[in-house]
C-alpha cells in the first residue's frame, strides 16, 4: 500500500495516469506534469482533488521539470507521444520527446535525489511484428528505418535501455512496464478499441485498417494499474521491465469489432482499408515474470471490459448505445 508519499507523474492528464490517480490520490499527494495534448484528466473528479497539483510543462523542458519534481519520492513517467497517426504525422516529435524527454526525466530524478522508485512506461512494440508469449527476456525487434511503427518502437526501447542504466549506473530504483494494448473508460487519442465502440454505439461503419487478421490480447486499464501499483510497490520490480498485459484476452481485430457490435448490439457495417503503417501481425505477451516476482495477474476478460467500457462511453460521452442490454450485464 502506497501512502504519505509525493508522486510526481508525467503525463499525468493521460488515460492510464489518471486511472492511476484514482488509486493514489486518496492516501498521497499527485503532481501532474503535463503539456495537456490530451486531457482524460479534466473529465474525472481528481481534476479538482485536494490531493492534486497539477503544473502545465513539457518533458524537454529539463528545468522546469526538475523544479516539478523536488520533493517527490516516486516518479511515474508515462509522458509520451504514442499512435501511429501522431507518429506519421510527427516522427521528429515522437523521436524527441520519447528518447530526450525520458533522458530528462531520469536526470531530473537523479539530480534531485530522494526517490524510492521511478516507474518509466516501455511498448510492447519492442518485440516487433510477430510477438507470441514473448517474455521480458525475448529479443527486441524493430523493423526498416523510417518507418513510422518502428520510429515510435525505438524511442521507447531507448528510454527502457537508459532508465536500466541509470539503475546499474547510478542505483536509480527504476521499473520498467510494458503495456500490451490497454484499453477502458476514459480513453481518449487513436486507440482502436475505443474508436470501435464510439463508432458501434451510433452504428456508424468500423473501419479495419488491414486485412483484420492482426492478433491481439487487451488488457483493461484497472488490470494495468494494478500492474503499476505491483510494480510501485515490490522491493523485487526495482531494477527490471515487466511485461503487463492480458494473456487470455486474446481475438484478432476483425474479432474484436465483432465482439463490439454484439455487445453494443449494433448495425455498424465492418469496413476495410489500407494499412496506415507496418503493421504488428501477432502480439501475445508471456507474464510469468510479473505473476512470479511482482504477484500482478490481470483478472478482466474481455467481454466484461467492453461492456464496462461501453457503459461508460454511453454514460459520460452521451452517446445512446443501440440496445439496453450493455446496462443490464
Amino acid at each position: 500500500m502506497i501512502e504519505g508519499k509525493t508522486i510526481l507523474i508525467t503525463g499525468g492528464a493521460g488515460f492510464i495516469a489518471s486511472t492511476l490517480i484514482a488509486r493514489l490520490a486518496g492516501s498521497n499527494r499527485i503532481v501532474v506534469y503535463d503539456n495537456y495534448t490530451r486531457n482524460t484528466l479534466k473529465d474525472t473528479p481528481y481534476a479538482e482533488h485536494p490531493n492534486v497539483s497539477q503544473i502545465e510543462g513539457d518533458v524537454l523542458d529539463f528545468e522546469r521539470l526538475k523544479d516539478a519534481m523536488q520533493g517527490a519520492q516516486i516518479v511515474v513517467h508515462a509522458a509520451a507521444i504514442a499512435g501511429i497517426e501522431s507518429t506519421v504525422r510527427n516522427p521528429v516529435s515522437t523521436m524527441r520527446v520519447n528518447m530526450i524527454g525520458t533522458a530528462n526525466a531520469l536526470e531530473a530524478a537523479q539530480q534531485v535525489g530522494g526517490i524510492d522508485r521511478f516507474l518509466e512506461f516501455s511498448t510492447s512494440e519492442v518485440f516487433g511484428s510477430q510477438a507470441f508469449k514473448v517474455s521480458e527476456l525475448s529479443d527486441t525487434v524493430t523493423g526498416a528505418v523510417g518507418e513510422a511503427r518502428w520510429t515510435y518502437a525505438v524511442s521507447k526501447l531507448a528510454g527502457e535501455h537508459l532508465a536500466h542504466a541509470y539503475y546499474k549506473q547510478y542505483g536509480l530504483p527504476a521499473v520498467t512496464v510494458r503495456p500490451f494494448n490497454v484499453y477502458g473508460p476514459g480513453q481518449t487519442g487513436e486507440g482502436a478499441l475505443s474508436i470501435f465502440i464510439r463508432k458501434a454505439l451510433k452504428n456508424e461503419d468500423l473501419l479495419i485498417f488491414g486485412d483484420g487478421s492482426q492478433i491481439r490480447a487487451w488488457c483493461f486499464v484497472d488490470d494495468m494499474v494494478n500492474g503499476v501499483l505491483c510494480a510501485l510497490e515490490h522491493p523485487a520490480a526495482v531494477g527490471e521491465s515487466f511485461n503487463i498485459g492480458n494473456a487470455r484476452a486474446v481475438t484478432t481485430i476483425y474479432g474484436l469489432a465483432e465482439s463490439v457490435c454484439r455487445i453494443a448490439g449494433a448495425r455498424s457495417r465492418i469496413l476495410f482499408r489500407p494499412a496506415l503503417s507496418a503493421d504488428i501481425e501477432l502480439r501475445i505477451p508471456r507474464v510469468d515474470k510479473a505473476k512470479e516476482m511482482i504477484d500482478f495477474e490481470a483478472a478482466v476478460d474481455l467481454d466484461e471490459g467492453l461492456r464496462r467500457t461501453m457503459q461508460w462511453i454511453a454514460a459520460n460521452e452521451g452517446q445512446l448505445p443501440p440496445l439496453a442490454s450493455i446496462f443490464n450485464t
